[in-house]
């Protein structure tokens, strides 16, 4: 529900390989019992 979010309001529109990348950074969140801190990613999925 959160892509289909960001993507309706043209925040954001991903391929399929971030989109799986969000999608399990985004259940680790919701899955895990310690509070969420944040990571400032200084690099690119790609190479």
């Amino acid at each position: 529900m959160a892509l289909t979010r960001l993507s309706e309001r043209g925040i954001v529109e991903l391929d399929e390989e971030p989109k799986a990348a969000m999608v399990s950074n985004l259940m680790v969140v919701l899955c895990d019992d310690q509070p969420v801190s944040l990571v400032v990613n200084a690099g690119t999925l790609y190479s």
